[in-house]
């Protein structure tokens, strides 16, 4: 199978890559950057083509792309890869504004190819442990859901509101609303939420304390943020505690490490030794375009994950309840 990356934007793009080059029958046969330093240096590293026009590459004999622009640029990536007839795997958040996600959607499925958005904290061992006893019934009935995504703040285009569509809140948010649209298999109905900037001198948010109520009653906060400094011993958290009418149980994707002591700035480190969840996402979609299945994380979820995003900005702006 032939995957071809579209942009080394966002940094995400080297661990896909890197899972791809474990799978066996796969080849990145090109990468299309705009960024001519960046993409060659990353063609060098894969040993593969660069490609300047994006038209060129869309033409190359490729079965699949993986897009990991800009946020701004996930719709014209995405629209023009689906009319090339490439199968596409998107990194989140899947649009900045809910008409551009959409239209994503709705080109893709004329197109008759398919778009999976990428959120690997799905393929975390602890937080697939915590689906399976969720889906066994070992909880009860879910009444609360407690999450956090705390990490490092980017910086690059990831502070610029016109290249990100939004700071932590965004970035942060979309990754914990999909694992619990997953554990429970309903919608949110209605966001709170307080956004600012507390920790850097920013113009976008790097953090934000959100409320939720989904349609059955179930309540959640979440707390997105880019609080973590650079000697923080790890880069972050996405962690989620299921509250049921039989027991509750906490999860975190990132908390699988052993601590290491050494001199210097960083004198604590925390060194992650659980599954790669990166690698988890590649091989599931590259078993969804083999066997022409319907993606495991759909561009219907990238959707409802953003829904629930930018309502937390339009409350925190008019400091009122959003309904969605």
């Amino acid at each position: 199978m032939k995957i071809g990356m579209m942009s080394f934007a966002h940094m995400h793009a080297f661990s896909y890559a890197d899972s791809l080059m474990k799978l066996a029958d796969v080849e990145i046969p090109g990468i299309y950057d705009d960024d001519e330093k960046r993409g060659k240096e990353a063609a060098g590293s894969y040993g593969t083509k660069y490609y300047h026009d994006q038209a060129d590459f869309l033409a190359a004999d490729m079965d699949a792309v993986i897009i990991c622009s800009e946020n701004s640029r996930h719709k014209e990536m995405v629209v023009n890869a689906a009319k090339a007839k490439k199968h596409i795997l998107c990194e989140k958040p899947i649009a900045t504004n809910v008409e551009d996600a959409e239209e994503m959607i709705r080109v893709c499925d004329e197109q008759g190819v398919i778009l999976q958005i990428a959120f690997p904290v799905r393929f975390s061992d602890p937080i697939m442990h915590l689906k399976n006893m969720i889906d066994e019934g070992e909880l009860g009935e879910i009444v609360a859901f407690r999450t956090t995504n705390r990490g490092q703040a980017p910086g690059g285009w990831f502070i610029d509101k016109e290249l990100s569509g939004g700071g932590a809140v965004l970035d942060h948010t979309v990754h914990m609303v999909d694992i619990m649209r997953w554990y429970s298999g309903r919608e949110i109905i209605s966001v709170n939420a307080i956004i600012d900037s507390f920790f850097h001198d920013i113009e976008v948010d790097d953090a934000g304390i959100l409320t939720l109520e989904f349609e059955n009653g179930v309540i959640a906060s979440h707390d997105a943020s880019w609080s973590r400094f650079s000697e923080y011993p790890v880069w972050g958290d996405a962690t989620i505690e299921v509250i049921g009418t039989k027991r509750s149980v906490r999860a975190d994707a990132f908390k699988e490490h052993f601590r290491l002591y050494k001199s210097g700035a960083k004198s604590l480190e925390h060194v992650f030794y659980g599954n790669d969840m990166d690698y988890g996402l590649i091989k599931d979609f590259v078993d969804c375009v083999d066997k022409k299945r319907k993606p495991s994380i759909t561009g219907y979820d990238g959707l409802k994950a953003l829904e629930a995003a930018l309502a937390a900005y339009k409350s925190s702006q008019t400091k009122s309840t959003v309904h969605l």
